[in-house]
């Protein structure tokens, strides 16, 4: 696998591009993603019961094929009922129009304010704008990235080139949008973080089974704030412009998927709203791997947890709390607990009792552990042989001033 510089247009026969048709004051807020031939899907989409109504859309449509997506960002046009539903129907069928394809290979996101009506004389402005504007490259892969931003304070992109068994080489790239009301738990046809990955590698059979096992090692084992949005949805669209053989059963080819799928799970958690510190959580000896995610999950979704890991305070009650109200199995007097950054570590509890007292030498370890950027979180559960992941941030005084402010 290499890892290069590069975005959404990486792949053979992708376009896209973002533009500024007025939803927000000045920032971009629309873009489009085009594939040059009709592409195999497969998407994921929030569990949420309030669905915004790009989800309702997308959901009925059941979409096996797509060849073009048009995203909003600023409004999510969630909780707007069938005038909601309407609107984001008219987004599908004028970018079809625009780009000469059926409505049918349209799909459609949005992100933003909640219970806002779309200023659809804009978008519909907006839409022509970004489909002349199409293009590959550097700067194309910018504007896109960017116009699919609401509280990020960076854009998020990630590339690689993968070669398979048959010598074919073949790219997959992904952009994403996150910052806040971020605890996904995506299933396939059934995530705010938007998604839209691409590859030009040909597949050939039902890939949602593998798009959900990518799901639950990346972007559903992250946590900024414990809230799941009513917006979330991940796309995988496969063109196969770069030939060669079906790359369905090729090993190779879906560590590249989960490579991209968690590089942009962790830019998210790394740009949280007000984070200051990443978090990662790493569970061992857990009985099989859903107990081990489930553990890593609920660690890294506690606010305690954050809050404790903000103010750099060893009081580690709170992750065997957390973990005591996971799905794992577990014998606490066989639990390990082990926190590390910067190439120090130190251990908090073991063999049942805790190794940290108040004012003593591993408590001031602990707190300088704790006051580094990036804190990982390293559990032993001693009852099995499987691991499994989270990633989160810390909750810090800006989060609750950046949400406590979000509409106006």
């Amino acid at each position: 696998m290499e890892v290069f510089e590069g975005g959404i247009t990486s792949p053979k026969g992708f376009k896209a591009a973002g533009v500024h048709c007025g939803i927000k004051k000045e920032k971009l807020d629309l873009a489009v993603i085009y594939s040059e031939v009709p592409a195999k899907c497969a998407i994921a989409y929030t569990q949420n019961k309030v669905r915004a109504a790009p989800i309702e859309v997308m959901m009925k449509k059941d979409p096996k094929m797509l060849q073009a997506l048009v995203i909003n960002s600023g409004n999510a046009n969630a909780i707007t009922g069938v005038q909601g539903v309407y609107d984001s129907k008219q987004m599908v069928f004028l970018t079809a129009q625009t780009l000469g394809i059926r409505d049918t290979l349209v799909g459609v996101a949005s992100t933003g304010v909640i219970s806002r009506f779309l200023p659809m004389e804009k978008i519909s402005a907006g839409i022509p704008k970004a489909v002349q504007a199409l293009g590959k490259g550097p700067e194309a892969d910018d504007t896109a990235a960017r116009a699919i931003m609401t509280t990020d304070t960076v854009k998020k992109e990630a590339a690689c080139k993968v070669t398979l068994k048959d010598g074919t080489v073949v790219t997959i790239a992904g952009i994403t949008k996150g910052s806040g009301m971020i605890s996904p738990a995506m299933k396939v046809l059934h995530a705010t973080t938007l998604t839209f990955m691409v590859t030009d590698a040909h597949l050939t059979k039902n890939f949602n089974r593998r798009w959900q096992d990518m799901m639950d090692v990346s972007f559903n084992v992250i946590s900024v704030d414990g809230d799941q949005s009513t917006n979330d949805i991940s796309v995988f669209l496969a063109n196969g412009m770069a030939g060669g053989k079906a790359a369905d059963d090729d090993p190779a080819f879906w560590e590249g998927v989960r490579y991209i799928a968690q590089q942009l799970a962790k830019k998210i958690v790394i740009d949280g709203e007000g984070a200051t510190k990443l978090i990662e959580v790493m569970v061992h000896g857990a009985k099989n791997p859903v107990q081990a995610r489930s553990a890593a999950r609920a660690i890294i979704a506690s606010s305690l947890v954050k809050t404790a890991i903000f103010g750099a305070d060893p009081n580690f009650g709170r992750i065997l709390a957390a973990l005591g109200n996971s799905d794992a199995e577990f014998n606490l007097e066989k639990v390990k607990l082990v926190l590390r950054s910067n190439g120090d570590s130190v251990t908090l509890f073991e063999d049942g009792a805790p190794t940290l007292i108040a004012g003593s030498e591993v408590e001031a370890d602990a707190r300088r552990v704790l006051s580094h950027k990036k804190i990982v979180i390293d559990l032993d559960l001693n009852n099995g042989y499987s691991s499994g992941e989270a990633w989160g941030c810390d909750l810090s005084y800006d989060y609750v001033k950046i949400n406590a402010m979000y509409t106006t």
